[in-house]
């Protein structure tokens, strides 16, 4: 993200935070409840992301519990768990608090999943993931080349939009 706010004239700021993580069934209500939780703990404006694997196959699985999935069974166990239809998508939902309202910019990469891990860039669930149309996974790509396409990027994108529109400059200066 912060490659991509850069790119963009916008310097970000890292706040880490500790924070309890609702669990919920939607990257939306993880990353909306997350930054109501925060508002008054952080400067506005503030954003936050949340991001889950959704995989065709298991119904969605493990979407929003994609972090605890990775360290429960890794990729391998993940992998164990397909047969035929591999079709996914990554979700990412960044909440921005405004200091008056908050809004939700969602970002979707569709792909499959691969037969084994490749590569070695990245992190998560990269090396198993294959964008639409591409034949390397996230973790052959380089980072200009996953930031071109990735979930993370489309929805940062649309927050950077925003921030950048004539309505919302008075509320980022």
């Amino acid at each position: 993200m912060e490659e991509i706010f850069s790119r963009n004239g916008i310097k970000l700021a890292w706040e880490n935070i500790e924070y309890d993580e609702i669990q919920d069934d939607t990257t939306e209500a993880i990353s909306m409840r997350s930054c109501m939780d925060l508002s008054g703990k952080v400067r506005t404006p503030f954003f936050l992301e949340d991001t889950g694997l959704y995989i065709e196959a298991l119904n969605g699985f493990p979407g929003p519990y994609s972090s605890y999935v990775i360290r429960k069974i890794g990729l391998s166990g993940i992998l164990s768990l397909l047969t035929g239809q591999r079709g996914a998508e990554f979700k990412t939902v960044i909440t921005l608090d405004s200091g008056s309202e908050y809004l939700q910019f969602t970002g979707i990469l569709r792909g499959s999943i691969s037969m084994e891990p490749r590569g070695s860039s990245g992190f998560g669930y990269d090396p198993i993931f294959v964008p639409e149309g591409a034949v390397k996974t996230l973790a052959e790509m380089s980072l200009e080349e996953k930031n071109a396409i990735s979930h993370r990027s489309i929805a940062t994108g649309k927050l950077i939009s925003y921030i950048l529109s004539r309505e919302s400059k008075d509320k980022f200066q």
